[in-house]
């Protein structure tokens, strides 16, 4: 009943940016907390950085000052900027929501994730 996509990943150098995208799709009704999670190889999946309906955002200590959580809440879409990538920030990046679905059921769901590799 309800997708979410991630997109805008990729290969990118030390100290360069990337936007991604997470879009909602299917029998929406309203898209509550947002947040972006990453899984490194051989860590635990981590939380990122995480908006509210109302905007309000947090994130990581990891990630303050450089990543930036925002929400188009007309497109059912949410992004992540991401900008001055270190290598540590390679991951595979998933984006998780608790969504409202027509039918008033209110669930929390995942994409597949998309891969962020930084290199030196």
């Amino acid at each position: 009943q309800v997708q979410l996509v991630e997109s805008g990943g990729g290969l990118v150098q030390t100290g360069g940016s990337l936007r991604l995208s997470c879009a909602a799709s299917g029998r929406i009704f309203s898209i509550n907390a947002v947040g972006w999670y990453r899984q490194a190889l051989g860590k635990q999946r981590e939380l990122v950085a995480h908006i509210t309906s109302d905007g309000s955002t947090n994130y990581a200590d990891s990630v303050k000052g450089r990543f930036t959580i925002s929400r188009d809440n007309a497109k059912n879409t949410v992004y992540l900027q991401m900008n001055s990538l270190k290598a540590e920030d390679t991951a595979v990046y998933y984006c998780a929501a608790e969504i409202r679905t027509t039918d008033w059921f209110l669930s929390n769901y995942w994409g597949q994730g998309t891969q962020v590799t930084v290199s030196s």
